[in-house]
């Protein structure tokens, strides 16, 4: 077993409970109460590592939330009610494992959707008589009325991954040709002013690791068309829809006006200039916002690109008009430098990454990594991508993406996923209003994390990625230190008594 790898300083004002509960998971025990651990006045072994931190910027969390898509749907209604029930208590319920008080919807079909649809399919609409959310009460709506039974407080955001065809410059859904979709190769070449064509193997997924700037090439000219009858209906869109999801009990406080604008995706997706999305959010989103629904707080995202410099030109342009910023993906890069230059905007993690359909335990550990990430980085809200799929969790455009629930549609039985537990070690006792106290980085397979809860108490949050035991010290108050034995490849949660 190695010797101490980690430790970090975290001087408390005051010193009350002097004892933690200790939760491990490991592949073959999830979820195991390990017993208490007092903490002593000596760390158990020199530290490598020593090092004490404070949080630049920190502020309070906010929520745990998930994404709620259609095939999410089919996979849930494959199980019995009883077991439907037990899945949405455990996930939404106050009393459940993960307490997700936050939903993310996409305004259109999401790649999550069976296929496309629209809100609006008709032509030159600018008056949005035919704007509806008729096929959303059959799908979307009902799945989460499920999680609403559970967490009736729960609340929502809303992004599109397309706006309708006909307001696109390619008349299609999608940004690029593949053989899921219908859109001719020949109109691929509008990416790129020098008449290239998307690179296929650039979106292959590789755990957000991709090595390399992301996109490689931006796109030219943005997808939407730049009329002014066009921009102000696409922002009346948003407002109608907020009114028609409010009929429905389902109230939405937060917009982002795109889905990863910088993947040119054979899915549904709509590619914008820094130029086009400060025009549309400055001059036509806001102000309609600000007019029907001053309530709704206008973030700009979702950010998948690490061209820092892009991303500061379209913050730096939206200034006075956004509250806060969106990342996923190779969005992360841009954390620390976001969270130095603009303090007083929020970040949030707008969608964890979607893994290859294998929902094992390197997808857990890649999750309980990027949890680390993300909010050890400044982002004070956390979404998860789809919750609940069937089988490898394929999509109808042919990717396999993973969930915290997998059901195995060939006998209809389903099981809660390493990911799942990955996130239980935070959402469960990590409430909204708790504050980050520390965070060390991933190093030699170790990171940990530090809150203080609301009611005062502390909970530590540490992972081994490693393939043998290993011990950690935190020194949570000058001289009083918690130390830990965690085992390979292991989740690890202490909460203070």
């Amino acid at each position: 077993m190695r010797k101490i790898v980690c430790i970090f300083s975290l001087i408390a004002a005051q010193m009350s409970a002097q004892t933690f509960t200790q939760y491990t998971t490991t592949e073959e025990a999830p979820w195991q109460q390990k017993g208490k651990t007092s903490l002593t006045t000596k760390a158990k072994a020199q530290p490598i590592v020593n090092s004490q931190l404070s949080i630049v910027n920190s502020k309070p969390f906010r929520a745990w939330g998930t994404c709620f898509n259609e095939l999410d749907l089919d996979a849930i209604r494959l199980l019995t009610p009883e077991e439907q029930d037990k899945i949405m208590h455990d996930i939404f319920a106050p009393d459940g494992d993960l307490r997700f008080t936050r939903g993310r919807l996409s305004m259109n079909a999401n790649d999550y959707s069976r296929a496309w649809y629209s809100c609006d399919t008709v032509a030159g609409d600018f008056a949005l008589k035919y704007f509806n959310i008729e096929h959303d009460k059959e799908n979307v709506i009902r799945l989460i009325k499920m999680a609403q039974r559970w967490q009736p407080k729960m609340t929502f955001w809303v992004s599109p991954w397309s706006p309708p065809s006909w307001m696109k410059i390619n008349q299609d859904y999608c940004v690029a040709s593949s053989p899921f979709n219908t859109q001719p190769k020949e109109k691929d070449y509008l990416l790129f002013d020098d008449g290239g064509v998307p690179d296929p193997d650039e979106m292959q997924f590789n755990d957000g690791q991709r090595g390399h700037l992301f996109p490689r090439k931006l796109a030219s000219q943005n997808y939407f068309i730049q009329d002014q009858r066009y921009l102000q209906a696409y922002a009346n869109m948003f407002c109608k829809f907020i009114d028609l999801y409010a009929a429905e009990d389902i109230p939405i406080d937060m917009v982002m006006y795109q889905n990863e604008a910088y993947s040119y995706t054979p899915y549904p997706g709509c590619a914008w200039t820094a130029e086009g999305t400060i025009k549309f959010n400055k001059e036509y989103l806001a102000p309609a916002l600000k007019e029907k629904h001053p309530e709704v707080k206008l973030y700009v995202g979702t950010f998948n690109t690490n061209r820092q410099d892009y991303v500061q030109r379209i913050v730096n342009g939206l200034q006075g008009c956004v509250e806060g910023l969106g990342f996923q993906w190779e969005g992360r890069e841009n954390l620390d430098f976001m969270r130095e230059k603009h303090p007083d905007l929020h970040m949030v993690s707008s969608e964890s990454e979607c893994g290859n359909g294998q929902m094992d335990w390197r997808a857990g550990e890649h999750t309980f990594y990027l949890l680390h990430e993300y909010i050890g980085r400044g982002c004070d809200e956390y979404y998860n991508w789809n919750f609940i799929l069937c089988d490898q969790g394929r999509s109808a455009w042919g990717w396999k993406q993973n969930a915290l629930v997998q059901v195995r549609s060939a006998n209809r039985t389903y099981r809660y996923t390493p990911e799942y537990y990955a996130y239980k070690h935070f959402s469960h006792f990590v409430e909204p209003g708790s504050t980050l106290l520390a965070f060390c980085p991933m190093k030699e397979g170790l990171q940990a994390i530090v809150f203080r809860r609301p009611d005062n108490r502390r909970v530590v949050i540490c992972g081994n990625a490693g393939n043998e035991a290993k011990s950690i010290s935190i020194e949570m108050a000058k001289g009083k230190y918690l130390n830990a034995t965690l085992a390979a490849h292991s989740f690890n949660t202490f909460v203070e008594k």
